[in-house]
């Protein structure tokens, strides 16, 4: 079990000892802190004088150190997105922050030959794999706090401690986490919404323009709420695939609870487009756009994805109980033909 390397103490300097606990090696010893955090998304993010980018950068946090916030202060700028975090020394706009607590799980029952899906209640947790040649190895991606997973097993970690295995489509591999930085996802919050109201009575609504979703059940909203869509003008991908999001009529194809988007690289670092566990996805077209969770920033209202339709996670949650096909409970993916989605300027 590796323990906190000099550099992750520091990253997580100014917190308390209850905010280390979510770490492997000392998660056991501590209890839970779920106080007002947040989790650097990005590669950095700027301590400010004042509740704007124009006054003085007091201070630099960097990726995945954990900030205490004091309170929000609704500013002027930005527009779209004008909360700021009262820090210790300043203030940090919540564009590339996420809302994280830290909170500790019992041991949950999996019947053999059984997946369970699981949801991820720390900042993040360190995945390892094991292998006869190497021994346990930790890989060069975390799984972060908010994020989905399926659990296929419970085995003994590099302690001999209960670790859950998990199951990750795209890697194809199985890997381990700490059983106590999961929990699982009770049914009753996984059944379908309104599954009554015939298909052609429901239909999701993105403006590009205002980056706008509105769910409609017959022609009555049921959910209105700023997204994130592709970038405008982004470079093309590997695939051939722009980062704008496509305009025109589609249709829910494919739900997933949980999508590792990227590459699969194990050994991935923190800058790579590698993103485990990705929730609630919902697919829309062939080339595989989509409407799901994020954990990697707040800054709804502005294109910022690669293509996808960004939404907060509990927001996407709804909308993929909400939107058709009806999904199975305990399945992995689900195909149909489903909701129809308008996209449009």
């Amino acid at each position: 079990m590796s323990r906190l390397s000099r550099r992750d103490f520091l990253k997580l300097g100014g917190l308390s000892l209850g905010s280390l606990a979510f770490t492997p090696s000392l998660s056991h010893s501590l209890g839970f802190d779920d106080s007002n955090l947040v989790r650097v998304a990005t590669q950095s993010v700027s301590v400010h004088s004042q509740p704007n980018d124009q006054s003085r950068i007091v201070s630099t946090w960097y990726r995945d150190e954990l900030v205490r916030v004091y309170g929000e202060v609704v500013s002027d700028t930005p527009t779209y997105n004008p909360v700021w975090y009262r820090v210790w020394g300043g203030y940090m706009h919540r564009a590339h922050l996420q809302k994280v607590k830290i909170l500790y799980n019992d041991l949950m029952p999996l019947p053999e030959d059984e997946r369970r899906l699981v949801e991820v209640t720390v900042p993040f947790t360190q995945p390892w794999r094991f292998t006869k040649l190497y021994g346990w190895q930790p890989l060069g991606f975390r799984l972060y706090y908010g994020s989905v997973h399926w659990v296929e097993a419970v085995e003994e970690g590099p302690k001999g401690e209960p670790w859950y295995r998990i199951y990750d489509e795209l890697i194809g591999y199985p890997y381990h986490i700490e059983a106590l930085h999961v929990k699982a996802i009770p049914e009753d919050e996984l059944t379908p919404i309104m599954p009554e109201v015939e298909l052609h009575n429901k239909r999701i609504e993105v403006n590009l323009t205002t980056q706008q979703l509105i769910a409609f059940e017959y022609d009555t909203p049921v959910l209105t709420t700023s997204i994130c869509s592709g970038l405008f003008y982004g470079p093309v991908g590997a695939n051939g695939i722009p980062t704008r999001t496509p305009t025109g009529e589609f249709r829910i194809r494919d739900k997933m609870p949980s999508k590792h988007m990227g590459d699969g690289n194990l050994f991935a670092d923190a800058d790579d487009y590698e993103l485990p566990g990705v929730p609630w996805t919902c697919f829309f077209t062939e080339q595989g756009h989509a409407f799901h969770g994020t954990y990697w920033h707040d800054n709804f209202g502005v294109p910022m994805s690669h293509g996808c339709i960004n939404m907060r996670t509990e927001e996407a949650k709804w909308l993929f109980r909400w939107a058709m096909p009806v999904h199975q409970i305990g399945k992995p993916f689900n195909r149909g033909f489903g909701t129809l989605v308008r996209i449009y300027y």
